[in-house]
């Protein structure tokens, strides 16, 4: 059993802390508050630990690196603003998807992501553009 650093608590919390995925770049910046001089081959050794310990899993998106959210939760689903690349947490399901497999075929799981831009990155409307 391995013990926990400090560096590992930092990298945990702030994959916990979240609520999100996170990126490998984004645990380094969101733990480096918590330990200065955290380096990135410090996060991927310690996300690789954390993975085999089960604490945290991976989050594959088509076409992107591995992102990171903590272990056990319930069914969920992912957006991707396509303005900063951030994933977030969709906590909805479209529900049994079998009518789409084609005939004869069995749905036994699924994977949704939605593509688009997060609230901080859709263009808010001014007030000279309102109508009037």
């Amino acid at each position: 059993m391995e013990r926990f650093t400090r560096q590992r608590t930092a990298i945990h919390a702030a994959i916990a802390c979240a609520e999100r995925p996170l990126s490998p770049q984004e645990v380094l910046e969101t733990a480096r508050a918590a330990v200065d001089g955290l380096g990135m081959a410090t996060v991927y050794r310690n996300l690789k630990a954390l993975l085999e310990d089960g604490s945290i899993q991976a989050v594959q998106l088509p076409g992107e690196s591995p992102r990171y959210e903590t272990a056990g939760q319930s069914h969920h689903h992912h957006f991707q603003c396509t303005r900063c690349t951030r994933v977030f947490d969709v906590h909805a399901c479209p529900g049994d998807l079998q009518g789409l497999a084609p005939n004869g075929f069995t749905v036994e799981g699924h994977e949704l992501t939605l593509y688009g831009r997060c609230a901080d990155c859709t263009p808010k409307a001014s007030a000279r553009s309102a109508p009037r």
